[in-house]
């Protein structure tokens, strides 16, 4: 009896998740690859049909989704990110918004013939980006920090802010403009703001309090914020109409800058649920698109993506960053980047619905051109912006570093041989002699505490993506396995065993469940690792070739050398672990302990050559 509705609910699911691999291994956006499989599987095979699927529960779904990922979005804004950017980011949602919404009002009343109340809807509308886009872009770009900063916030902040705009435009026409109206929308206006701050911020303040003096199990925090989440957006929605929004943005925002409140298991279910909504959502306004209304639209429609892309951005970005410490290369770049995403789209069908029944006809055009604008500044900005900020150098290295915990000699040894080969290291440690060594080897280094608060905010992690849990500490390094859990992936993070004992199993299971993979060979404890370079062991590295294999090295070496990391071409190293199933090919170098002279315990063994090792 369901089973067009059981199929197509699986289907979104399955093509989300498809897209998001996709994208993974091509570093592109997944944004491109569900707006394509959206217009495919809806306007050209009429595969999917939205309305269809989810009758009257589809613009409730799409605005829960939306309130969702801005709530995660506000949890990821830290206030001492923006130090120095604040002016930037307040001109870009004040002025900023200004400047887009009348040169796009303008453009749209020219190019296309729009009545002024629409042209200013719409102008209205594409004030937003949204973290919908600007997220998964970043990602792939890597902007340097600032910019990077400042693009997050905007998108964040922006988002309620274009909606309140819309809806009080919205007022404002189907009012007809008489004075009276006017102050009524002013009116409303201040609601949303009251309702926003007051409910979102009491909402967002008490859950933080709860959660600080544990009053909530460890096992509902996840629940009990989607829950609270749901039922701010509700209820202020239901006191003031799109004020929901900004609600849940205030409650994020609030939450997540409350001192000592542990946020991080619900940021990453967040961020975990903010993936999927974001595959269901551009696949589903996809799908709904009127493909014969979008090519109708015409040439016209190009021209007002390309003032929006090239005349309204640059202007607003070069305007809010006047007086700033950005770069003219970080300016730029700020000048390239502005997406659309869902919140235009939901937006746009959602007023142009209401304006058709209240006698406006050509609203119905809105959504359409709000698609082209969509898929014009993903497609161009999702395929340009990476190499732009790479030839304006703005961008950050490739995460392939390692930060490593702890100083001592094999730390040491460790970081000195990988930074030789081109992989970024930082060597972190409380220990000032530990940390003075390191720099006489010329090793880049952090005195302190690696979980502390400290290390949060004066830890630079550029380039880096993967930790290396090297301390005689048991617990620091369990512990600092779990505190970049959620900055580097738990495929990128290993822990050393420090001595081989009855214990070694279950420090083995404390090391994978706090997603850190136990590092080396099962017999290279750390213990044995610190015996074999006091006796005078030698880290070094050896090319692959064609005539000689990772396996001949293997051969070879076997007793003598011991392999640590194999490194790809692209500079990228992976450490050689007990389950590893590497298979480095020519190319690829192996940076192996040499034990030269010294036997293996209870083993006296000759040294064997080995060919174009580079020390």
């Amino acid at each position: 009896m369901h089973d067009y509705e059981l199929l197509a609910l699986s289907a979104i699911l399955l093509t989300g998740m498809g897209c998001q691999w996709i994208a993974w291994r091509l570093r592109l956006p997944a944004i491109l690859f569900l707006l394509l499989c959206g217009i495919v599987a809806g306007p050209v095979l009429g595969w999917l049909r939205p309305d269809h699927l989810f009758g009257d529960l589809l613009f409730p779904f799409i605005s829960l989704a939306v309130a969702v990922i801005l709530f995660e979005g506000g949890l990821t804004l830290k206030f001492q990110e923006i130090r120095g950017i604040e002016k930037v980011i307040r001109n870009l949602i004040t002025v900023g918004t200004a400047i887009t919404w009348l040169i796009t009002a303008v453009a749209v009343r020219w190019l296309l013939g729009f009545s002024w109340e629409i042209a200013f809807l719409f102008g209205a509308i594409m004030v937003v980006t949204g973290p919908t886009v600007i997220v998964p872009m970043l990602r792939t770009v890597r902007p340097k920090e600032h910019v990077a900063h400042i693009l997050r916030w905007e998108g964040i902040l922006i988002d309620p802010i274009g909606a309140t705009l819309a809806v009080l435009v919205y007022q404002f026409i189907v009012s007809g403009a008489e004075q009276a109206e006017v102050l009524a929308s002013l009116i409303v206006f201040g609601k949303i703001l009251v309702i926003g701050f007051v409910l979102g911020g009491s909402v967002g303040y008490l859950l933080g309090s709860a959660l600080r003096r544990h009053w909530v199990p460890q096992y509902l925090h996840n629940f009990t914020a989607l829950a609270l989440v749901c039922g701010v957006f509700a209820l202020s929605n239901a006191l003031e109409a799109e004020s929901g929004l900004l609600s849940v943005t205030v409650m994020g925002i609030l939450l997540g800058n409350m001192k000592d409140v542990h946020i991080d298991e619900i940021l990453d279910f967040k961020e975990s649920l903010s993936v999927l909504l974001i595959s269901m959502l551009f696949i589903i306004l996809a799908a709904r698109m009127d493909m014969a209304a979008f090519v109708g639209l015409g040439w016209s429609s190009v021209a007002v993506f390309a003032v929006i892309q090239f005349l309204s951005r640059p202007l607003t970005a070069q305007i809010s960053a006047i007086g700033s410490k950005l770069t003219m290369a970080e300016r730029h770049l700020l000048s390239w980047i502005a997406p659309r995403g869902i919140v235009a789209a939901a937006i746009s069908a959602l007023f142009a619905i209401r304006l058709e029944e209240a006698g406006y006809p050509e609203a119905t055009h809105m959504v359409p051109l709000a698609f082209m604008v969509i898929i014009g500044t993903v497609l161009l900005q999702s395929l340009t912006a990476g190499p732009i900020a790479k030839w304006l150098q703005v961008a950050e290295p490739e995460p392939n570093g390692f930060l490593i915990v702890g100083a001592d000699g094999l730390a040491r040894a460790i970081a000195e041989t990988l930074q030789k080969n081109g992989i970024r290291t930082i060597v972190a440690d409380q220990s000032w002699e530990n940390i003075k060594a390191a720099n006489m080897q010329g090793v880049r280094t952090y005195w302190g505490n690696v979980v502390s608060v400290h290390a949060e905010n004066h830890l630079d992690l550029s380039g880096v993506g993967g930790l290396l849990a090297l301390s005689a500490s048991n617990d620091l390094n369990a512990l600092a396995a779990r505190y970049y859990r959620l900055e580097f992936g738990p495929g990128n993070i290993y822990t050393i065993r420090n001595r081989q004992s009855a214990n070694r199993i279950r420090q083995d299971k404390v090391a994978i469940q706090h997603g850190g993979e136990p590092l080396f060979e099962e017999s290279l404890t750390r213990d044995e690792l610190c015996r074999l370079l006091a006796a005078g062991a030698k880290m070094k590295t050896t090319p692959l070739t064609g005539d000689y294999s990772y396996e001949a090295y293997l051969r070879q070496n076997q007793n003598q050398r011991i392999p640590l990391f194999a490194i790809d071409p692209g500079k990228r190293a992976y450490p050689v672990t007990g389950g590893s199933t590497l298979s480095p090919r020519a190319g690829w170098k192996i940076i192996g302990l040499s034990r030269g002279t010294v036997p293996a315990p209870g083993v006296a063994s000759a040294v064997r050559p080995w060919p174009d090792a580079v020390g």
